[in-house]
């Protein structure tokens, strides 16, 4: 049974762009990861490993990653776009406190998209849905 890494590796190599060790690293962390992290915490746990590791290589390797169809980058409003490898529909869940970010699986909600094709004559191909409230931890420290 290949590993997802592998499967990702394997992509790729298919679309031409050779592995380095770092950008293993990179995608395994991503692979691994259920936080959705910023390049900032990749770069944070990547870097005792890889000293010569920069913010800006970390960076580059993500855009690689999301134009090959790999990881999607979750921005919301802010600078700090997050990176999620799980591909699969589903939704997240946004701490408006702490910025933690959880998925839930739902069935896509896709009359939402008929509506609004019907209404609008628009061909509808996706829609992003974004909910938001207090994770556990916040919810504990202000009650």
């Amino acid at each position: 049974m290949e590993s997802k890494v592998e499967h990702a590796v394997d992509q790729l190599k298919s679309g031409g762009i050779r592995m380095t060790p770092q950008r293993y690293a990179i995608l395994q962390y991503l692979m691994e990861s259920y936080t959705h992290p910023t390049a900032d915490d990749i770069f944070r746990a990547l870097s005792p490993q890889y000293p010569s590791l920069s913010v800006a290589t970390v960076y580059n390797n993500l855009k690689v990653f999301v134009d090959a169809g790999l990881v999607r980058e979750l921005t919301y409003g802010d600078d700090s776009s997050r990176f999620d490898a799980d591909m699969s529909d589903h939704y997240h869940v946004t701490c408006t406190n702490c910025g933690t970010i959880v998925d839930f699986d739902h069935p896509p909600v896709r009359e939402v998209e008929q509506a609004a094709a019907a209404s609008t004559g628009f061909s509808v191909f996706g829609h992003r849905l974004e909910i938001y409230g207090l994770c556990p931890t916040c919810k504990g420290m202000h009650s």
